[in-house]
């Protein structure tokens, strides 16, 4: 079931900072996060002691609260952090019917199994990407952007 609350930000995601592509992903989201909406807490350190949930519970699925105090969870989550980060085109494809069903019976199979995923993977779907959204955070200064793209990026 899709969560159509909007959220309050800032958004506190509570994501598994031993995990690659976990951290991965939130690098990119924070490298597009310019309005400064998202809030990282990595509560994948064995005292952790916080959050919406168990600690179990936040190491099996991302997590996120809102300012007015709203829980996301999973694919609800990403959907929240992607409009936060200044991209709701996300928030909106993961909303639609087909793309939210494909989303919500894949993210437990990968949540089960992302310490297998190749390194070179992650480094292609979320690494490059987050590097390429801090480049292009940094070239824009007082309103004016300098888009200087590297080879093949267009």
């Amino acid at each position: 079931m899709t969560t159509t609350h909007t959220p309050t930000y800032p958004l506190t995601l509570y994501y598994d900072g031993s995990c690659r592509l976990c951290s991965a992903e939130i690098h990119n989201l924070k490298a597009r996060d310019a309005a400064g909406r998202l809030a990282l807490v990595d509560c994948s350190p064995e005292d952790f002691a916080g959050g919406p949930a168990p600690r179990e519970a936040l190491m099996n699925a991302i997590h996120a609260v809102d300012a007015a105090g709203q829980v996301y969870v999973g694919i609800d989550t990403f959907r929240a952090a992607y409009a936060a980060a200044g991209l709701p085109w996300v928030r909106t494809m993961l909303g639609l019917p087909l793309l939210s069903g494909m989303a919500r019976r894949a993210y437990p199979v990968l949540v089960r199994n992302r310490y297998r995923l190749p390194g070179w993977l992650i480094g292609t779907l979320f690494e490059r990407a987050a590097r390429r959204a801090q480049r292009l955070s940094t070239a824009c200064r007082n309103g004016a952007c300098s888009l200087d793209h590297g080879p093949g990026e267009r």
